[in-house]
């Protein structure tokens, strides 16, 4: 069961993962103790999964960001979407109600290298359509929740 302490120190690895836990301590008001026994338990739960930098993907050379809309055959989902999920383009699979079955949200250097990972998709056994939609600005993207 998540805590008031468990959230402040969650708040203070979102801000920073790289803080010290004398630094986290401080800022929670709390021992250091308390910080790493909480941390140690929300690793434990896998609430924690592990800490990354946040980078920016246009530095790195992907400038082009795309949602796409798959169709999958019947019976075939969750192992087509692990397959695709396999694609180091690919940043999100989202498995979604409605008209389409899988959206996949992926970064891409320019659109050679979107289109070379569209005609790899079409051709997938079980990947019966899919819809592009290129994205033009990104008002916000967040990976950290608000606890």
């Amino acid at each position: 069961m998540i805590d008031e302490l468990d959230r402040k120190i969650v708040r203070a690895l979102n801000a920073n993962a790289r803080k010290s836990f004398r630094v986290v301590a401080k800022e929670v008001g709390t021992s250091v103790t308390a910080v790493i026994r909480t941390v140690k338990k929300l690793e434990a739960a896998g609430a924690i999964g592990g800490y990354v930098p946040v980078v920016d993907p246009e530095y790195f050379g992907f400038s082009l960001a795309a949602v796409v809309a798959v169709r999958i055959s019947k019976g075939r989902l969750i192992e087509t979407q692990k397959r695709i999920a396999q694609d180091p383009h690919v940043a999100a699979v989202y498995d979604v109600t409605g008209e389409w079955d899988s959206f996949i949200v992926g970064r891409f250097s320019d659109r050679e290298d979107l289109n070379g990972f569209i005609k790899g998709l079409l051709a997938l056994p079980h990947v019966d359509r899919t819809v592009t939609h290129i994205v033009l600005n990104v008002v916000k993207e967040e990976s950290r929740l608000p606890v």
